[in-house]
């Protein structure tokens, strides 16, 4: 069925974006990515064509690092919602691309009801 093929795979860091911003969209508690932002105090929730912009991926000696910046639903406990974000997008990078991880950091960048 499947064959070996000797040589190495890379993944651009813009894909590995996309994937870690359409994991996120599908954990429960999670309303939206947002673009990182200290300009102001409000999160702008991005559209599905532009997660990756709330998704930095950087590659270091050990795997990839990834900052990935969210809006958060109100009511939810915001500790288990970050693990859980941390458990899928995890699940998501080794099932999809098998990227050594370093770390994934959760940054909350609001908290909004669902409409």
């Amino acid at each position: 069925m499947g064959q070996t093929v000797a040589g190495n795979l890379h993944v651009a860091n813009d894909v590995l974006a996309d994937i870690v911003g359409n994991a996120a969209m599908e954990c429960y508690g999670v309303v939206g990515v947002a673009a990182p932002s200290m300009a102001d105090a409000t999160a702008k929730i991005l559209p599905k064509s532009r997660l990756r912009r709330g998704v930095v991926v950087n590659s270091t000696d050990n795997g990839i690092h990834v900052d990935l910046y969210v809006v958060i639903e109100y009511g939810t406990n915001v500790s288990t919602v970050s693990r859980n974000l941390i458990d899928q997008v995890s699940f998501a990078l080794t099932e999809y691309t098998h990227v050594p991880i370093e770390g994934i950091e959760v940054h909350v960048e609001g908290i909004k009801v669902r409409r």
